[in-house]
């Protein structure tokens, strides 16, 4: 059975024939965000996700960039996922539940989480272009879909507004980062659950 740990860290490292990852986590930290994964934009994208949460996140990810940024992307967004879940353990005394909503200029997001222990990702924030530098747009709800299916959360993402792509999936990483800060916080005793468990 897992439980929550006294620290709330995580240490995940991942290796397969196309990836290595590593990712370390505090999720009662200050938001040091120290991101290498080779992808420029994505790396960006990850500083937002432990800066604005207040986790500290520390992600070290080589790939096979030579084919292209998707198994990068992907694998590291399952070794965020998993770190995540080891952190908050049983979830004892968490708020659960957490939403933002975060405007960047002209951009808007709307997002939602339930640390539920039931992966369900609802994603609808397309941007005007695919490619922001060397980063395609897509990879981003690829991305959310890993980390929800291994953290086992369930995840809201909608962009009200915006014309801009790198202001757009901005605002969606520094709303998700918002809305878990909220959902992790200890706010109670017990498992917020009629259940007893979130699993």
């Amino acid at each position: 059975m897992t439980t929550q740990s006294p620290t709330r860290t995580a240490r995940i490292e991942r290796t397969t024939k196309e990836t290595a990852v590593l990712v370390e986590l505090d999720l009662d930290g200050t938001g040091t965000a120290d991101i290498e994964t080779g992808v420029p934009f994505f790396d960006h994208m990850l500083d937002q996700l432990g800066r604005h949460g207040r986790i500290d996140l520390h992600v070290r990810t080589t790939g096979d960039l030579e084919v292209d940024a998707h198994h990068t992307v992907e694998d590291t967004g399952i070794a965020i996922g998993q770190a995540l879940a080891e952190a908050w353990g049983d979830k004892a005394g968490i708020e659960r539940f957490g939403d933002a909503l975060v405007p960047i200029d002209e951009a808007l997001a709307r997002v939602a989480v339930d640390l539920s222990g039931r992966p369900y990702l609802v994603y609808d924030a397309d941007t005007p272009v695919e490619l922001v530098g060397t980063y395609e747009t897509s990879l981003t709800k690829h991305f959310f879909e890993a980390l929800v299916a291994n953290s086992r959360i369930s995840l809201h993402v909608s962009c009200l507004a915006g014309d801009n792509s790198h202001h757009i999936q901005e605002c969606v990483f520094k709303g998700v980062a918002v809305a878990l800060r909220r959902a992790v916080a200890v706010t109670g005793q017990g498992v917020p659950s009629t259940k007893g468990v979130l699993q």
